[in-house]
């Protein structure tokens, strides 16, 4: 699966430009990432794909060097499930 960003925006889609899968997010004042909407295609569920997109969202996270909270509620329990994967750029707001 090839990932695209663009500001504010991690997303996946398929060669005819369907959007497969994304996380929208936007920097606030402290330099954190707040991923604020986690989308699967209604077509695509039941593929791990938000899963997927959190995996991407932590490496893009960790290539650009930023922290990490989350108001979506699903991003926010993906990092509760894994923090040992991602606790290196779990924003320490986030820890509290």
């Amino acid at each position: 699966m090839e990932w695209n960003v663009e500001e504010n925006r991690l997303y996946s889609q398929e060669e005819n430009g369907e959007l497969i899968a994304e996380a929208t997010f936007e920097r606030k004042e402290n330099g954190d990432i707040n991923i604020n909407h986690v989308y699967v295609n209604p077509k695509m569920r039941g593929q791990s794909l938000a899963d997927k997109t959190m995996k991407a969202m932590v490496d893009y996270l960790r290539e650009e060097g930023c922290k990490a909270t989350a108001t979506c509620t699903y991003a926010d329990s993906w990092f509760d499930k894994n923090k040992e994967l991602c606790k290196d750029i779990l924003s320490k707001y986030k820890e509290m």
